[in-house]
């Protein structure tokens, strides 16, 4: 090859040496690269076989690596006729030998021109690669390269006439400057150090584009590490169980997972499902579907769903087709079988070829693996030799076998393991280092030659291998020198090693049993501990768990077991799961005693620890270890520490997860003498002033200790009666002020332990016996029980199953329908017992209290959905119906109408009536409403507890279309009492129904009412029209209750009606500032003023004042209100200068507030004049004099008038 010989003349005619400026050098230049690319392209007249590019005469002494010189003149002729006069075809060799001996004798260009001509051909060498893409092997280097004199004769470089080619230090000579990239040998700056300078910047972009693509290629090198590295993510094991067992699924990679995600965006933004894209990009949030390079790094796309889906039956392949097998070739064969498979005619080009070109590419990437594994294997093997023949110098006997290094190079083992190749030379690097450590002593006087450093490789693997068979004392040979001890010390005192030191101690001693790894640990971890990131320091658990259960030393154990727990200054929420799930398995593998002993203390140090976190540690600690502790400590010294965390504790999370743990306790106590006890702990539960607390109580601790409670035989002869005391108890000496609080705490209490309650009564029943699992189990209707609060509440839990349980509800609707409660002593308890306790406290609760109706109204609506129809419809309602006696006969009756105004009437309304909703139930419900509506009006008695009935039931739409049935009841009743309550019930049946009931069914029952010849009716129905323009925007209906009420105050009929106009001021100033402004500006505030000139006319001064009163409380609420300039002149002030004139004469008080209210008025009205008005500024928000203010406030509190009116002076518009 011209490449490779030397040129006359003494100049390197191969490429351009950078560290020589003979301009001689350029003028050769371009037929030198000519002369390279025909040398080793050899076309078809070199005589050589058309078909093996890749092949060189064996008599080329460079192709050869012969002994000849590379740089004497006679060789030239013998490569050119080796190269292009040789008329017979020539012995192959492998491009692999003759790149490994350019390399090796340092010809570099013409490598690396060989490593593109490869590269551009699609068959890249992987030697070449990795040697032009290290940037160490440019370095300088102080080796003298063959055919180069000694460095600084100037005659050396003219004899070898190569002297160019090795990147060392001549006389004239310096480092090669790298780039700002990769330094590798196409990258350095030719045109630095040529004296052509027209070239430069040329070359200078040569060079450029040859790092980019460098960088690129290194950028997609990493990549493919990558994607690989998150492949792999499956343990090893996991993998071949996988393989091993079709039938069970591998899980879904990560790498997978991301691909399939943005598929299928893909597809659902394709076909149209925009919004489904949208929530499934909202769930991967982790994940950029704009970019197919976020999935994976090198990873090329792939076709989308609908291609995949389509072209799946061309590739079905059944599962007795695939073999896994590994082969083992010799590397003469993988190089030579590399061209023939390249070059097959394109005749052969079948299905079965192309299958068989993919299995060729697969091998060919193989082959490439295992090269690069073979290389890493073979520098681990030298740099292990070196390091024995350094420690042979040294006068030790190394252990050593032929066998340390066998295993890493014998073929059958990576036949045995060839799935996954990179693993399995990692795991051949274990098996070395093992081999290493514990194979037996050999003599040190074997000759170095005998050592596999001078083995061929082939006769490496032929050696036998000898195993370590046991372990014995190792002895070092002495030297034969007569060197006296001292020196000796004092000798090797020169080596710097420090066991002077803990660590040094610690190095200098290896470990040699599982006890005294233990103790190194022991000794080391206290010191590792605090040189650990925080964010890291979880990795230590498992490390420290294992330490602290097999550690000998009691003391050291107590110490490691402190470090758990102040592991992590204050852990997060996943940091306190993997301690205590650490605790857990410490627990189980040392048994109880040792978790009493050891662990414990631990908890009972941080008890009032600083960091809530630490003490909530602790709490959950508790409850994590009760399973694991003796039965004495969790009834005594676990229960105490969390009672007084319960009662001591400031921190809400911490007393939260404190009545978790008390839960667990509470399913592991044993001891009857406790149960007074975490009877009062759950009192103190429930009382808690947090409501996570609360909750938690609900969820956890209570039910747990209603089963407790249950096994005691406690819950219906203590628990129930107890928390029903305490309700009554309440109601007695609640008559001037009931604690609403406390009552909801045990009626809560109460609901919660229904569920319990149902599944005493179940398992005490007379069928139980007989509840066998056999045939096909009923279902249970969803809707059957109410939603739990917690899967405790869940009957079904309770029972054990919810097979179990459908079997005994099956057998218990059949008990109650057809045999009676007959011995049913639980049963009969709640029927006989608890239900009138419950109805007697039911007419002692205040009926106007809404929070206490609507607390029973809930708990008896859980009882009867809890026990069931049957159990509603003869057990239930009979005793209520009892108590109220609803008959024509009860309207005297002072007995009667004293329970209908209880509260019993709309606990029995919506809590027993409005369990079940089939149409016998609706009508039953309306009869019940009429009855009630009519015998409280014609007997003139309080309507609280209708109105408390509408309220709870006006509350739920559901129910709207049946109070209106009840109110259209009262509509055409013919008594003008029952017309006149059923109008203003409807006020309270209008907030929440729809415009549309509105319209259709209440407007015309109004405007009916309206027209009633009673005055008192067609009174009552205008505080419902009041309510329909707070809360109805449709214009028409609008229009129409504006007339109505209009006619109200302009009809000459009713100018004389007093309580019209209260009527009317009260409901004005109830809905004026939350109504529509134009009603407000147009028709409230006018009338108003009118109002208030009519009252100026007033004669009988107790009206006067009445009225005065109401109008009054009606423009403080109006004040509230944006107010133009022109309604202010010419309305609002003037209703407030009349209205001041009522109270000159009968209420001072109120007219100082009146003539401040005025006064900013007025202020206000001026300041507009000035300048423009900045926004909608109420007055009430514009008062700028504190005096007027405070006045104003200490006038307001010495009013006697309602405060529930004054309160709307400070209300805003909704």
């Amino acid at each position: 090859m011209a490449a490779m010989a030397p040129g006359g003349g003494g100049s390197g005619g191969g490429g351009v040496n950078p560290f020589l400026s003979d301009s001689d050098e350029d003028d050769d230049e371009v037929a030198a690269t000519e002369e390279r690319r025909a040398g080793l392209r050899l076309g078809s007249g070199s005589g050589l076989d058309p078909g093996s590019a890749d092949s060189l005469s064996p008599q080329d002494p460079v192709a050869l690596g012969s002994s000849a010189r590379p740089g004497l003149p006679g060789e030239v002729s013998a490569a050119a006729v080796a190269l292009g006069g040789c008329g017979e075809t020539p012995a192959r060799l492998s491009i692999d030998a003759i790149a490994a001996q350019l390399l090796r004798d340092q010809y570099l260009l013409t490598a690396l021109e060989l490593h593109t001509e490869l590269l551009e051909s699609g068959r890249e060498l992987p030697r070449l690669r990795d040697y032009f893409s290290n940037p160490g092997n440019f370095e300088r280097q102080s080796g003298t390269p063959p055919g180069m004199g000694a460095p600084g004769i100037p005659g050396a470089a003219g004899i070898g006439g190569a002297g160019g080619r090795e990147p060392s230090t001549t006389s004239g000579g310096g480092q090669l400057n790298r780039a700002g990239s990769i330094s590798t040998l196409d990258s350095l700056d030719f045109a630095r150090y040529s004296d052509d300078g027209n070239r430069e910047t040329d070359e200078r972009v040569a060079v450029l584009e040859f790092e980019l693509r460098k960088a690129k290629e290194t950028i997609q090198a990493l990549r493919a590490n990558l994607t690989k590295a998150a492949e792999h993510e499956v343990p090893l094991q996991e993998r071949k169980n996988y393989k091993s067992s079709p039938e069970i699924q591998e899980p879904i990679k990560p790498l997978e997972k991301r691909a399939l995600n943005f598929l299928v965006n893909e597809f659902l933004l394709k076909n149209n499902y925009k919004l489904t894209s949208i929530t499934f990009s909202d769930e991967n949030d982790d994940q950029d579907f704009e970019l197919w390079d976020d999935v994976g790094l090198n990873i090329p796309k792939p076709p989308d769903l609908l291609q995949l889906y389509r072209d799946f039956g061309n590739h079905q392949v059944t599962g007795k087709d695939l073999v896994d097998v590994a082969s083992g070739v010799e590397e003469d064969e993988l190089e030579a079988l590399t061209p023939v498979l390249g070059n097959l005619p394109p005749s052969l080009e079948t299905p079965q070829t192309v299958e068989n070109s993919l299995l060729v590419q697969k091998l060919e990437d193989k082959i490439s693996l295992l090269n690069s594994e073979k290389w890493s294997l073979m520098e681990q093997i030298r740099r292990l030799e070196s390091e024995m023949d350094f420690l042979k110098n040294e006068h030790f006997a190394i252990p050593v076998v032929c066998d340390s290094v066998q295993p890493s190079l014998d073929h059958k083992d990576s036949e045995d393991t060839g799935q996954n190749p990179v693993i399995n030379s990692s795991d051949k690097e274990k098996d070395k280092d093992i081999h290493l450590s514990k194979s037996d002593e050999v003599d040190s006087s074997i000759p170095k030659e005998n050592f596999p450093s001078s083995l061929s490789r082939r006769e490496r693997e032929e050696m036998p291998s000898s195993s370590p068979s046991s372990k014995n004392t190792v002895h070092f040979d002495k030297p034969n020198r007569k060197l006296s001890p001292a020196f000796h010390q004092a000798l090797l005192s020169f080596c710097r090693m420090s066991a002077d030191s803990r660590l040094g101690s610690e190095v200098s001693r290896i470990a040699d049993s599982e006890k005294s790894v233990m103790l190194m640990l022991g000794r080391c971890l206290p010191h590792i501990v605090p040189n650990v990131l925080l964010a890291k320091r979880e990795e230590l658990i498992p490390l420290i768990l294992c330490t602290a259960c097999l550690h000998p030393e009691p003391k050291e154990r107590d110490q490691l077991l402190h470090i758990l727990f102040n592991l992590i200054k204050r852990p997060d929420d996943e940091q306190r799961q993997m301690i205590l799930t650490g605790c857990v398995a410490f627990a189980r593998h040392v048994g109880p005693t040792r978790v009493e002993a050891e662990l414990l203390p631990q908890c009972w140090e941080q008890i009032n620890h600083k960091y809530p976190e630490r003490r909530l540690l602790v709490a959950e600690s508790c409850g994590a270890l009760a399973p694991h502790l003796p039965k004495e400590i969790r009834s005594s010294l676990v229960l105490s520490m969390l009672q007084q965390m319960l009662m001591e504790d400031k921190a809400d999370l911490v007393r939260e997860a404190v009545i978790k743990s008390l839960g667990i306790i509470m399913g592991y106590i044993d001891d009857p003498d406790k149960y007074q006890q975490g009877f009062e702990l759950l009192l103190s539960a429930l009382g808690d002033p947090s409501e996570r607390v609360v909750s938690a109580t609900h969820q956890v601790f209570l039910p747990a200790y209603a089963a407790w409670t249950t096994e005691l035989g406690n819950l219906q002869s203590h628990l129930i009666p107890t928390l029903l005391n305490k309700i009554e108890k309440l109601l007695r000496e609640g008559e001037h002020g009931l604690d609403e609080h406390k009552l909801h705490m045990y009626l809560s209490a109460l609901q919660s332990l229904i569920p319990s309650l149902f599944a005493l009564v179940l398992q005490n029943a007379p069928f139980s016996s007989k509840a066998k699992l056999h045939g096909e189990v009923p279902q249970i209707e969803v809707t059957r029980f109410p939603r739990p609060m917690s899967p405790l509440q869940d009957v079904s839990t309770i029972i054990g199953s919810r097979e179990q349980l459908a079997v005994l509800l099956q057998l218990y609707d059949y008990q109650l329908e057809h045999e009676g409660t007959t011995g049913w002593e639980t049963l009969l308890w709640v029927v006989n017992q608890l239900l009138p306790q419950l109805i007697e406290i039911v007419g002692k609760i205040n009926v106007t209290s809404t929070a206490c109706v609507h607390e029973f109204s809930r708990f008896f609506w859980r009882l009867c959905r809890t026990f069931g129809k049957i159990f509603t419809n003869t057990k239930v309602k009979p005793q209520f119906q009892e108590i109220l006696r609803l008959s024509e006969e009860n309207i005297d009756s002072s007995a009667g109408n004293g329970v209908l105004t209880k509260a019993t009437v709309p606990i029995y309304a919506t809590g027993v009536l409005t369990c079940y909703i089939q149409e016998e139930d609706r009508k039953l419900l309306v009869g019940f409403l009429e009855d009630v509506m009519t015998l409280l009006s014609l007997s003139h008695a309080p309507l609280d507890s209708l109105k408390a009935s509408f309220v709870e039931l006006g509350a739920n739409p559901a129910y709207h279309e049946l109070l209106l049935t009840v109110l259209w009841y009262g509509v055409v009743h013919t008594s003008a009492l029952v017309r006149c309550t059923a109008a203003r019930m409807f006020e309270l049946t209008l907030r929440g129904m729809s415009e549309a009931l509105v319209d259709k069914r209440v407007a015309p029952a109004l405007v009916t009412l309206s027209s009633d010849p009673e005055f008192s009716v067609r009174i009552a129905t205008i505080p419902a029209f009041g309510t329909i323009m707070e809360t109805v925007i449709q214009r028409e209906l609008l229009e129409r209750v504006k007339m109505q009420l209009a006619s109200f105050l302009e009809d000459p009929q009713y100018q004389d009606q007093y309580s019209l106009h209260t009527e009317i001021i009260k409901t004005f100033g109830r809905v004026g500032p939350n109504a529509e402004p134009r009603f407000r500006d147009e028709f409230v505030i006018p009338h108003l003023h009118k109002l208030a000139l009519v009252n100026n006319l007033q004669i009988v001064d107790s009206k006067r004042l009445d009225i005065a009163t109401h109008l009054f409380e009606a423009y403080s609420a109006l004040s509230c209100c944006f107010i133009s300039e022109d309604l202010m002149v010419n309305h609002f002030l003037p209703g407030l200068r009349c209205l001041r004139t009522d109270m000159e004469h009968l209420s001072p008080e109120h007219e100082v507030i009146l003539s401040s209210m005025i006064k900013e008025c007025e202020q206000k009205v001026e300041n507009k004049t000035v300048q423009e008005p900045q926004g909608s500024m109420s007055i009430a928000a514009s008062l700028v004099s504190e005096d007027t203010k405070t006045k104003f406030l200490n006038k307001m509190g010495q009013l006697t008038t309602s405060g529930a009116m004054l309160a709307n002076v400070f209300q805003r518009k909704k």
